[in-house]
């Protein structure tokens, strides 16, 4: 007699932990990528000769292609396995990050981005629904810690070792660093991830195509419209043709989810879990305003400040340090205590920190003033990224794992897309209001890319770079209320967990 997977119990070779920290390490590497462009931008600008607008489309074009399949690959884990689909999306991470070291041009950088989010599409999920299924409940919160303090981690050990690695070698060099990184990773989790059950899954490809086509709709038209000055992109496109399209798309796409009669990519029985909702809708706001808030802090402090990369990213010490030695004590505070209440404090510090940025920055602010804001934002992730994923994933059904997986990390990734696109669109309206004529010579056009911008330019543009900051301060304000509605973790009850290979009786 076959036993149903959510029964399956423990074998001696699986390793919990041993799995996690293999796959951390990848998970790692992928969500580095998405902020360690971030102080490079000036450089890629300088060295590609082209525009700011053109350079924030490497961030913005991995962003998407991470967010848009991630629906769909969680359920790719579930029906061929999550290791599989880890270590595929691992290799083609790790080859197209050669490539984008390799890129001649923003076109070729942008096109080996794209393939780089479709490596991490396939390998986020994969960690998370891992997490869910191989840990014993009384375990899962600190795993789930884990996987929370290492994805706020890397948002700030990227700006940093990108600043090393620009200084030491030049900007291809933070992407050829993830070829090592990705091939001890690999091999890692060949040793240690188990094969787990899987199960059969119909695909909704009319749902995957509406959410992509929308999801590029809307974006595209977000980030390009102050380039085509919000008017006619090629014959009858226009930039609000684009993004109402892209809209109407998205609305098409949620209606046919709950229409459809076969298997859709968002099972609606998740968000009858309140936390799971909670938590998702808070998530897009942290996605969005930790992605914003680093493009015009890498601009000011490089471009007004004259810091170089190095520089620059060494301002966020702070930030990485509070973070790090934050993890374990709230990691284990997750595990013994109701958390609930954590979520909320660190979006409120963390919006802190980022009106101190708004209140301190000037063009003669000492520097050590700006390490301020940078310790509390530290804490305020250390608070926010592993309650939040332990209070939103932990009552799920270990069947919906790769789903639950999958929408908790394209709810992230889509307010990091929308981060990144709203924040450029934002930042060039700000330059091109504060700065009027000295607009393009502040933003790069026609300069090949300014490494210190002229004294009479610095004030005007420490004013727009801050004035956009307000925007991702705002955001994270609106997630910080929803963290409120928060319900108390159900306790543990029974040790059922989902590893190993289906067994017999």
């Amino acid at each position: 007699m076959r036993v149903n997977a959510a029964q399956v119990t423990p074998t001696p070779s699986i390793r919990p932990w041993a799995a996690l920290w293999s796959m951390v390490l990848g998970f790692f590497m992928i969500l580095v990528d998405t902020t360690i462009v971030s102080v490079a931008n000036p450089s890629i600008m300088q060295g590609l000769d082209t525009t700011m607008v053109a350079t924030l489309w490497a961030t913005s074009a991995y962003l998407l292609a991470y967010a848009v399949p991630l629906l769909i690959t969680g359920r790719l884990g579930d029906r061929f396995g999550t290791r599989r689909i880890y270590l595929l999306g691992l290799a083609i991470f790790t080859l197209s990050s050669l490539a984008c070291g390799l890129a001649g041009n923003i076109e070729m950088l942008i096109l080996a981005r794209v393939l780089q989010g479709l490596g991490a599409s396939l390998m986020t999920p994969q960690t998370m629904a891992v997490i869910t299924r191989i840990f014993a409940p009384r375990e899962r919160g600190s795993a789930m810690a884990v996987w929370g303090v290492t994805a706020g981690v890397a948002t700030l050990v990227g700006p940093i070792l990108g600043g090393f690695l620009l200084d030491a070698w030049g900007w291809e060099w933070i992407f050829f660093i993830n070829v090592p990184v990705g091939a001890i990773a690999f091999i890692l989790a060949l040793r240690f991830v188990p094969k787990l059950p899987t199960s059969a899954h119909r695909f909704d490809w009319l749902g995957v195509i509406l959410s992509a086509a929308g999801m590029f709709l809307l974006v595209f038209g977000i980030q390009e419209g102050q380039g085509y000055e919000w008017g006619v992109i090629w014959g009858p496109i226009t930039v609000w043709g684009m993004i109402i399209t892209g809209l109407v798309l998205l609305v098409l796409f949620v209606v046919w989810q709950r229409v459809q009669r076969g298997e859709p990519l968002i099972p609606l029985q998740l968000f009858k879990d309140r936390n799971f909702s909670v938590g998702s809708a808070a998530i897009v706001t942290v996605g969005f305003s930790v992605t914003g808030m680093s493009l015009p802090l890498m601009f000011y402090l490089q471009l007004v400040l004259g810091q170089t990369p190095t520089q620059a990213a060494l301002m966020m010490v702070p930030m990485a340090v509070f973070s790090i030695a934050l993890a374990r004590p709230i990691g284990l505070l997750i595990d013994r205590r109701d958390p609930r209440r954590i979520p909320v404090l660190g979006l409120l510090l963390v919006a802190a920190g980022m009106l101190g940025y708004v209140l301190l920055a000037t063009p003669d602010t000492p520097i050590w003033v700006l390490l301020i804001p940078s310790a509390l934002l530290g804490v305020g992730n250390a608070c926010m990224w592993g309650p939040m994923a332990s209070l939103t994933t932990f009552s799920l059904d270990p069947a919906l794992a790769g789903a639950g997986s999958g929408v908790y990390n394209t709810s992230r990734q889509v307010g990091a897309v929308l981060g990144a696109a709203a924040m450029a669109m934002l930042m060039e309206s700000r330059i091109a209001a504060l700065l009027g004529s000295d607009a393009a010579a502040a933003s790069g056009h026609g300069a090949g890319g300014l490494t210190v911008l002229p004294e009479p330019l610095r004030a005007d543009f420490t004013a727009a770079m801050m004035q956009s900051m307000v925007m991702p301060m705002s955001v994270i304000l609106v997630g910080a209320f929803i963290a409120i509605w928060f319900s108390p973790r159900p306790e543990r009850t029974g040790e059922i967990r989902v590893v190993g290979e289906p067994a017999s009786a």
